[in-house]
């Protein structure tokens, strides 16, 4: 099958701008290369995401951050390369300086042949711990040195977002080990490949629903349940967390952008009991306040935020702490 590579060449403030852009036109898959994120991860010390890339992976990563969209519609090529333009043209007269720049916003389109590229992209996941008890591989890949009470997380997340490698996912499955209660229910809002369900049925909880606007991810993520066997427990369905969706719990994930989160805050309360948490990640550093704020205005109390490199989490309880 023949499709479409859209490449775009920006900077690390860009890599967001340029998402924005992308999911305001409906755009929701995207691939984020950012050489500083993986350099930062393979400097550091400590052990949770250690062996997710190789070094010769890392060498062969470009400098410039990229995002990347494939897609089999011309049109929609000529939509985002239309976008692209006027972000750049933004950038030209000014409306993005210091450290807002964009960087290049280069785009180059190539047409692709997916037989050569359908598995290349398994060369980036490797095994590695996301946290205390917890461990993420690839289907296609072992991983003998298990612990006794270590919990396996088996992923293959196809088109949609979720391997836990990035930072933000990470971040939530280690509020999950922290503050999950076996016997709860949660509601993981905007599941993606269903990582954070899975962790979530792993680490105890009774019933849970994940929700997600992508038909593609809700697919992935039936899958990877069924994968880890924790479908008697946890199911994935089409919906938006704001409407429709009939379900009330102990605990709520949500692992997107700050602005999103922002927007679906006001009716996570409920979906919550009284006294119950609701975690939320995919915030810039920068966005924190915005967030708590968001948090804070519809009832919340603030527990613990969590930082890593320039992403953080938040925890914060229905009601009083």
């Amino acid at each position: 099958m023949k499709y479409y590579q859209i490449d775009i060449d920006t900077s690390e403030y860009g890599i967001e701008v340029v998402c924005a852009k992308l999911l305001a036109i409906g755009i929701e898959n995207t691939v984020v290369t950012d050489p500083a994120d993986i350099q930062e991860l393979m400097d550091k010390k400590e052990s949770y995401e250690w062996d997710y890339v190789e070094d010769d992976v890392v060498k062969g990563l470009q400098q410039t951050p990229m995002v990347t969209v494939y897609t089999e519609s011309e049109d929609e090529v000529e939509l985002i390369r239309d976008e692209i333009t006027q972000l750049a043209l933004a950038a030209y007269n000014g409306e993005f300086t210091g450290e807002m720049d964009l960087g290049p916003l280069n785009l180059r389109v190539s047409e692709q042949d997916d037989s050569q590229w359908k598995d290349k992209w398994k060369e980036y996941f490797k095994p590695f711990r996301v946290a205390e008890h917890i461990v993420i591989k690839p289907s296609w890949e072992e991983y003998p040195d298990l612990k006794p009470d270590d919990k396996l997380i088996e992923i293959d997340p196809g088109m949609a977002f979720g391997t836990g490698t990035h930072e933000t996912t990470s971040m939530c499955i280690q509020m999950l080990e922290k503050y999950l209660v076996p016997g709860q229910k949660v509601l993981d809002a905007g599941c993606g490949s269903g990582i954070l369900s899975i962790a979530a049925v792993l680490l105890g909880a009774s019933e849970v629903l994940g929700v997600d606007i992508d038909e593609t991810a809700v697919e992935v993520a039936r899958e990877n349940l069924t994968l880890n066997k924790v479908d008697h427990a946890a199911r994935a369905e089409y919906g938006d967390v704001t409407q429709g969706v009939e379900f009330q719990g102990d605990l709520v994930v949500a692992n997107l952008m700050a602005e999103l989160i922002c927007m679906i805050t006001p009716g996570i309360p409920q979906h919550l009991a009284e006294g119950g948490l609701y975690i939320t990640s995919g915030i810039l550093v920068e966005k924190e306040e915005m967030v708590k704020e968001a948090l804070e205005g519809a009832g919340f109390a603030i527990v613990e935020v969590m930082e890593k490199g320039e992403w953080c989490c938040i925890a914060a309880r229905k009601g009083e702490a």
